[in-house]
């Protein structure tokens, strides 16, 4: 009776599903979840579980060694770096798409088109002064503006207030914060006089709901695309995305063929399909030598906000070289 209970947890063991656990920013969860809805379809025997609970609470888990891969809105920092290293983990840095952080408000809003990063700067710093939509143009509406925009723990905040305020994390306090993208964009939907930000998918996909402004930063109005992005005029918040996968993880072969899938050509539709921008193939194919070099460590972590996409490959090329 014993044997045969043995050999029925054999049985057992040999067909337990391969598990792989994601987590992170909120922004860059559609790509992993269909990357991942994409490889399950191929290989049934895998579970992924993505999961979303912000870029820095992502890291914090990661570091812990909760999860296999962190995704991310910006490159990690040199503390969450520190947390890793005391706790003994080490990773790989990818980059996988490049985003266009939009600014955005209600449809009925007819009145406000483009914003400078200096209007920018003035509406979100803290002990901002400006609280109506007169106070940056007197022919707008003296109707409070409403903001909603991410937690504390989101990468967007991060990057959003060191591209605009020129510091991650200063921002004023008096708004609607959520590490939702969802519940963000209800908010805009619901109040005409609402303004938020958000990745660029997360408008794309309801682009019929709310309107986009164009952002002059310093080169003229220039509105979110993909357009934008590729030919670097979207400035400062265009923006890299990544994942973070753990090194000891990438030695269980569910990892590592998933890792070697989100890189190969036929990830790129679920990429597109998200919203966000694909990297050229030459960006995946550099990801790729990085995960076969096991190359560890980030060489990300001191990019400027708003770096055009052709500077980021150029100096992701030179992580292999």
């Amino acid at each position: 009776m014993k044997k045969l209970y043995g050999l029925l947890l054999l049985a057992l063991a040999g067909t337990a599903m391969a598990q792989i656990r994601a987590d992170g920013s909120s922004t860059v969860y559609p790509i992993t979840q269909a990357v991942a809805e994409e490889f399950v379809t191929r290989n049934p025997q895998v579970r992924i579980s993505v999961a979303f609970s912000g870029t820095g609470a992502g890291f914090q888990k990661f570091c812990r060694g909760e999860t296999d891969i962190s995704n991310a809105s910006r490159p990690i920092r040199k503390s969450e770096m520190e947390a890793c290293q005391k706790a003994g983990i080490q990773f790989v840095e990818i980059p996988i798409a490049f985003d266009a952080l939009t600014v955005m408000v209600n449809r009925q809003n007819t009145w406000a088109q483009c914003l400078t990063t200096a209007q920018l700067r003035s509406i979100w710093e803290p002990n901002s002064k400006v609280n109506f939509w007169k106070d940056l143009n007197p022919a707008w509406p003296n109707r409070r503006i409403v903001l909603f925009g991410p937690g504390t723990d989101s990468g967007t905040f991060d990057y959003f207030t060191e591209a605009i305020m020129g510091r991650a994390g200063s921002s004023r306090k008096d708004y609607f914060p959520s590490e939702d993208d969802n519940v963000i964009l209800r908010g805009v939907i619901g109040n005409p006089y609402a303004m938020a930000y958000v990745g660029y998918a997360y408008y794309e996909e309801n682009k019929d709901k709310v309107r986009a402004l164009a952002i002059n930063g310093g080169r003229g109005c220039v509105a979110p695309s993909r357009e934008t992005v590729l030919n670097g005029t979207y400035i400062p918040l265009s923006r890299p995305l990544f994942i973070y996968v753990n090194a000891k993880s990438l030695e269980r072969k569910e990892v590592r063929d998933f890792i070697d899938f989100y890189l190969s050509p036929a990830a790129r539709r679920a990429i597109r399909a998200t919203g966000y921008v694909e990297l050229p193939d030459e960006a995946y194919r550099i990801g790729q030598a990085l995960v076969a070099r096991k190359k560890l460590g980030s060489f990300f972590a001191d990019l400027p906000p708003g770096t055009p996409l052709a500077k980021f490959i150029e100096e992701l090329r030179k992580e292999i070289q």
